[in-house]
């Protein structure tokens, strides 16, 4: 089993998905606000329980790719929004997925650190040089998401995913592990170096 440790940042917190977060994961997958920028289409409930299924499984996949992680806010422990990392099959990049808070989530503005910390986590423990993301050319709010996490703007990518009916553009950024580490904040020094600690046992 390869389980991600709890990724605590100031704002909010990150841990591997449990059975009991079946519901909120289900109100987003299923709901048409909420699913509007994401990369797959709304989900009826089926589709969201066995997207679930699959989520919660991800542990035990070898090598495991995928990484989809509740966001918690500190002191509590409920899922309020979730986003994934995913690794690539070759070289050391992974690309940030799906990050989506509920509308009465108390860590609403603070997104950016759930992708800080995944990169940190990415950066560190997992060894990648090089993560990346996206967001529809007409979710212009992301922009701002994307270069709080210390992203940088590289491309647009031409009718990258098709949802709703239709093909969407999607600008991306990336970041490079060497000049990302200058930005990172105490506690995602911490997961940084914990992948250093472990290498020098």
């Amino acid at each position: 089993m390869s389980a991600v440790p709890e990724l605590r940042g100031e704002y909010l917190w990150l841990r591997e998905l449990r059975p009991v977060d079946l519901a909120p994961f289900t109100r987003i997958h299923t709901h048409p606000v909420l699913t509007r920028y994401l990369g797959v289409d709304r989900m009826d409930e089926r589709q969201a329980e066995e997207a679930f299924a699959r989520c919660l499984a991800q542990p035990y996949a070898h090598p495991r790719r995928r990484h989809t992680l509740a966001i918690c806010a500190p002191g509590g422990d409920t899922l309020v929004g979730t986003m994934g990392l995913l690794v690539e099959e070759y070289g050391s990049n992974a690309m940030l997925t799906g990050l989506v808070l509920l509308p009465d989530a108390p860590v609403r503005g603070h997104g950016h650190e759930a992708g800080r910390l995944l990169m940190a986590y990415g950066f560190g423990p997992l060894g990648l040089h090089r993560i990346w993301a996206g967001h529809r050319v007409d979710h212009g709010r992301m922009r701002e998401v994307m270069l709080a996490a210390g992203l940088r703007p590289e491309a647009t990518l031409r009718q990258l995913f098709h949802t709703q009916g239709r093909w969407h553009d999607i600008s991306t950024y990336a970041a490079l592990a060497p000049e990302w580490r200058l930005t990172a904040t105490p506690a995602e020094l911490r997961i940084l170096d914990g992948a250093d600690r472990l290498a020098a046992v």
